[in-house]
């Protein structure tokens, strides 16, 4: 859970009357502070969340993402072309949950050289597990309707378009 500020005012609303003064108004400038505050508040309660099955949000990411695969394992740089993360963080994602047993590796049977990160039994359990939690608690967005987050979603997803994530 992220630390409560419990401040008397607004930080980022009193940021922006201070921003306007000195460089003018910016929208931007609230919303992508906004957007960060929000990342922090979100990552903190997720985690806190996933901390008793020693997941942090990446690595359960990772393991739903093989959850997802036709045959639960995939190789390495395909786990980081969807989780759109660099490959040092793939190796250590992949190389912690194998640790935990929750991955294990194994040789890529169409690339003699590849690897392929595959989700075990335990793996399969505790992302079974973690996403009823994870469900439960609306994602820490349970401040949220449907309609809500249906507009969060469409909004951030233009940026994500705009920025060549994918073509819409």
């Amino acid at each position: 859970m992220a630390k409560p500020l419990n401040l008397p005012f607004d930080p980022i609303a009193r940021a922006g009357d201070l921003w306007e003064r000195r460089w003018g108004r910016s929208p931007a400038m609230l919303a992508v502070t906004s957007i960060m505050r929000a990342q922090a508040i979100l990552i903190a309660e997720l985690d806190a969340l996933l901390r008793p099955y020693e997941l942090t949000f990446a690595r359960y990411e990772a393991l739903v993402l093989l959850t997802f695969s036709s045959r639960g394992a995939l190789p390495l740089s395909k786990i980081g072309e969807r989780l759109m993360v660099h490959p040092t963080s793939v190796t250590n994602t992949i190389d912690r949950l194998e640790r935990q047993g929750y991955v294990r590796r194994r040789p890529n049977p169409r690339d003699g050289r590849g690897v392929l990160a595959e989700i075990t039994e335990a793996g399969r359990g505790a992302v079974e597990r973690a996403t009823g939690d994870l469900m439960a608690a609306d994602f820490g967005l349970g401040a949220y309707d449907e309609d809500d987050l249906t507009a969060i979603f469409d909004v951030l997803r233009s940026l994500r378009v705009t920025a060549g994530d994918f073509q819409d």
